[in-house]
């Protein structure tokens, strides 16, 4: 198995770095505690069935994001039809 620093990990799945303590905390991955240069440091032990679950609540993530994006969209585009109406009633009044 690898290990990796928790820095490292959650530059890797883009996350931050409080989340991926989180998940280590909560035994959602697996991790040991080594003590190096007086300091005591957390790996991460890379495990792929532990590591596909965890791309798998990324991507669900994202595809939020873009649903939120997409109705964030449609409001804009709805308030700018009615600012363009507005638009041109002031410019028939002129």
């Amino acid at each position: 198995m690898k290990k990796v620093t928790i820095k490292a990990y959650a530059v890797k799945h883009k996350l931050s770095i409080f989340n991926v303590m989180k998940m280590v905390k909560s035994d959602k991955l697996k991790s040991e505690v080594i003590e190096e240069k007086g300091k005591e440091i957390i790996y991460i032990l890379l495990d792929e069935a532990i590591e596909a679950e965890v791309k798998k609540g990324i991507i669900s993530i994202e595809k939020k994001g873009e649903e939120k994006l997409q109705e964030e969209m449609k409001i804009l585009t709805d308030e700018v039809k009615l600012l363009r109406a507005e638009i041109e009633v002031l410019k028939k009044k002129l």
